[in-house]
């Protein structure tokens, strides 16, 4: 921008709390980018507009906005430059934030896209995120032939195909076209990253849990139709599972309360880390309730990882608990400083959240040694599949329902 005058005026995009707490602190910490004017478009529509029209260098929004800005904000779109952190984001073709920014495409000159997680759910994700980066001039303008090119169909039933497998050849051909223009590097090959330790932590059921556990599984898997099974049924019977692993179910009226095994394993790793902080990874609502009151009850202070001020406040240390969901918080956020320990309550299927809810403490900047991820997980329930699936880097939909057929053909 000052240097070589290629650009002169940059959008970025991304997630909420990246745009509003790490784009402009990260701005501030390097020498040679605190002469950039960075205006950060969020808030009301008015605080937007505000934003937008202000004199800066960058201009940042958050990616549920960009349908706004293009169609509704009456903002000229002149930016010469694009940068789109977590490019994943803008992996499904259909969603109006794709569509917005591809009728814009051609007025930017310059594209950046940033993610660790380009093909987290398999190699079809790469045609919208290229197609935004070269427009088509790599992988196809047009998603059905990317998709003939390099797949054959894999589960289907009569007409209707639930999803896709790779060529043979694909992945090599896929990777040489889009060679020159990506950057891939690992950060333990250029960083001075700490040392990663994956602990699992068994808990077991005891045999009337044991009954209950079954007794849902096997009626659950009863009113599935025969066949083929569809991922909404793969995902309705996973979550239930995940569910009475972890100790409580939704049903008809609420929460039904089953067991505390997991939360017990939680008090015991809390304890063991002697006051160090520590934060906690859940992924159901009645977790989160019963968590935060195992906590009350221990009178060991937390906060909820929400907003800007909380994690503020993790990153200075004023908690040794901190209580996250990796589907508001699994990007961008810097949350090293705060503790070297994660714990997850329950593990999902996403191999993004799951890697990029670990990046948030194993990462550049952590002071600690070793960061320490702990797995609490329920002997002989389907979080040892996901364990298993996430080891295979192949925590996908297809996993899913791999997983779901092995339920089923153990029942029968």
């Amino acid at each position: 921008m000052y240097d070589y005058f290629e650009v002169r005026k940059v959008l970025c995009v991304g997630p909420l709390r990246v745009v509003r707490d790490v784009w402009p602190e990260e701005i501030r910490k390097w020498d040679h980018l605190r002469g950039l004017r960075v205006s950060v478009a969020i808030g009301t529509e008015a605080e937007r507009l505000a934003a937008l029209r202000k004199p800066a260098d960058v201009y940042c929004i958050n990616r549920e906005n960009v349908q706004w800005l293009v169609y509704e904000s009456g903002v000229p779109f002149d930016y010469d430059m694009l940068v789109l952190d977590e490019l994943s984001s803008f992996k499904d073709h259909r969603t109006k934030r794709f569509k917005a920014l591809m009728s814009v495409r051609p007025k930017v000159k310059r594209i950046v896209g940033l993610t660790g997680t380009p093909a987290a759910n398999g190699l079809m994700n790469l045609w919208a995120e290229y197609r935004l980066l070269d427009m088509g001039a790599r992988l196809g303008r047009f998603i059905g032939r990317y998709r003939e090119a390099y797949f054959e169909p894999d589960r289907r039933n009569a007409q209707v195909i639930f999803s896709y497998k790779p060529l043979p050849y694909a992945e090599e051909e896929i990777y040489r076209k889009i060679s020159d223009i990506t950057v891939s590097m690992k950060s333990t090959d250029y960083l001075q990253m700490p040392e990663l330790l994956t602990v699992d932590h068994q808990v077991s059921l005891s045999a009337e849990e044991r009954v209950q556990y079954d007794t849902m599984k096997r009626e659950l898997v009863l009113t599935l139709p025969e066949g083929e099974i569809t991922a909404a049924n793969a995902a309705v019977l996973s979550g239930k599972l995940c569910q009475m692993a972890n100790g409580a179910i939704y049903d008809a009226v609420g929460v039904t309360y089953l067991h505390d095994r997991k939360l017990d394993m939680l008090e015991d790793l809390v304890e063991a880390a002697l006051g160090k902080p520590v934060l906690v990874a859940y992924w159901f609502k009645h977790d989160l309730d019963r968590i935060t009151e195992r906590l009350r009850k221990l009178h060991m202070p937390f906060t909820r990882l929400d907003d800007a001020v909380s994690i503020r406040r993790w990153n200075n240390g004023d908690f040794p608990i901190a209580v996250i969901h990796p589907g508001s918080a699994g990007h961008g956020l810097n949350l090293q400083a705060g503790g070297s320990s994660l714990i997850w309550f329950c593990v999902p299927w996403s191999l993004e959240l799951y890697q990029q809810t670990n990046a948030r403490l194993w990462r550049q900047g952590q002071k600690a040694r070793t960061v320490v991820v702990h797995h609490i997980v329920a002997t002989g329930t389907i979080d040892e599949q996901i364990i298993q699936a996430l080891g295979k880097k192949d925590a996908t939909q297809s996993a899913l329902i791999d997983a779901v057929k092995a339920q089923i053909t153990i029942t029968r």
